[in-house]
């Protein structure tokens, strides 16, 4: 395993931490700032400029490998990259490189029609509008995705949707254009990983109806947001279907790895960033007569955030090569491992960090907060920690005869 980062890769990561310097650090306090004022659930103009900047500065849809479309990286390649992006919540946006339009980008490239990729694929990737992945559901336990409740019925040269979602990222962010939506078609087959299929609806479409925003410990996530949304007989043409009925596991398997991994990717960058401020706080405050960082706990606690993230660093880059290597089944069992070591890494070294910065931890004034809202929410978002360990525990046994 040689994971010496190519001359390419070297090059990428000092532009991209030159314009983190540059333009992102600086209007931190500018988004937050634009956010506040007025409707904050329309876009920001700081992100828009930055965009532009992005674009020119030739850092752009970097995330979509083994396409003509993309900047021609591996995940290798792209994982420290979505590392440096991940320091701040909302630069990958930036980029172009933010979930899920990058999962939804990766269906429709690798398993849209061409007609998809004109009609949706193409202002996507150049960040005119932006999507959503309507998967989960309120009713039933979604991280068995097999419970999906969600109705597609073909009726003449339409299929008719049907279904309450939420947790849908992006709902309510007025760019949003697009939704691809998970539901069943074929609810009484046998083999229940063959009733479900995806669709492409519409933002626009006659019966879709955002319900409302959904706060993650208590941050709205806007202008991005996550919503609930109600899919009440809504008609799109047949040739919306994304590969073939049936075929939903299919594509959730092929989106959700490299979904999941660009995750980890940025929750080491957020990570880092926790670890920094730590450092920096307790050199600047003194406890007890002589500064906190000299505080043995202090110390320890320095030492072993180092060790998890370096430890994380080194199982996403794993994964991110069998991924390359051998495609996202075979590289199943390192993608679950990092889904789980990764958030749970990051949580731990935030709660440092906050317990070290004391009541400034908690508040908005550090950021710290808001980060670990981000990193607790992710042992959920792309499928719990049981799930994973499940499958792990599974796979290993599958290796003892």
């Amino acid at each position: 395993m040689d994971f010496e980062y190519s001359a390419k890769t070297k090059d990428l990561m000092d532009r991209v931490s030159a314009f983190m310097d540059q333009h992102v650090y600086p209007n931190e306090h500018r988004f937050e700032a634009e956010v506040a004022d007025g409707d904050r659930w329309q876009p920001t103009k700081v992100i828009e400029e930055l965009k532009a900047k992005a674009k020119e500065a030739g850092l752009w849809n970097l995330f979509l490998p083994e396409s003509a479309r993309g900047a021609g990286l591996t995940n290798l390649e792209y994982a420290p990259l979505c590392e440096i992006m991940g320091r701040v919540a909302w630069a990958p946006e930036v980029f172009n490189c933010s979930a899920p339009d990058t999962g939804n980008m990766e269906v429709l490239e690798r398993y849209g029609t061409e007609e998809h990729k004109k009609q949706w694929l193409a202002p996507l990737l150049a960040g005119e509008i932006r999507s959503c992945f309507a998967m989960t559901e309120p009713d039933v336990a979604s991280s068995d995705a097999t419970n999906i409740e969600s109705s597609i019925r073909r009726d003449g040269d339409h299929y008719v949707v049907n279904g309450r979602k939420w947790w849908s990222s992006g709902a309510n962010d007025p760019r949003c254009k697009v939704f691809i939506f998970m539901g069943k078609t074929d609810p009484g087959n046998p083999n229940r990983h063959a009733q479900q299929s995806m669709i492409i609806v519409p933002r626009d479409a006659a019966g879709v109806t955002v319900l409302r925003h959904l706060p993650v410990f208590g941050y709205d996530d806007a202008p991005h947001g996550h919503g609930e949304v109600l899919f009440e007989n809504v008609r799109v043409p047949l040739s919306n279907m994304l590969l073939g009925e049936g075929r939903g596991f299919e594509i959730a398997q092929g989106r959700l790895g490299p979904g999941r991994i660009h995750h980890c990717m940025r929750l080491i960058g957020l990570a880092e960033r926790a670890l920094e401020k730590m450092c920096k706080r307790v050199k600047s405050r003194i406890a007890f007569g002589k500064p906190v960082a000299q505080q043995t706990v202090t110390l320890e606690r320095i030492a072993e955030a180092r060790i998890m993230i370096d430890q994380c660093r080194f199982l996403v880059l794993n994964a991110a090569d069998k991924m390359d290597r051998y495609g996202n089944k075979v590289a199943a069992k390192e993608i679950a491992m990092i889904k789980v070591a990764a958030p749970n890494m990051a949580c731990k070294v935030i709660d440092w960090a906050i317990q070290a910065h004391g009541g400034g931890g908690v508040s908005n004034d550090f950021g710290l907060a808001y980060a670990y809202a981000g990193a607790r929410t992710l042992r959920l978002a792309d499928g719990p920690d049981e799930v994973h360990r499940n499958q792990i525990g599974k796979l290993e046994l599958q290796r003892t005869q």
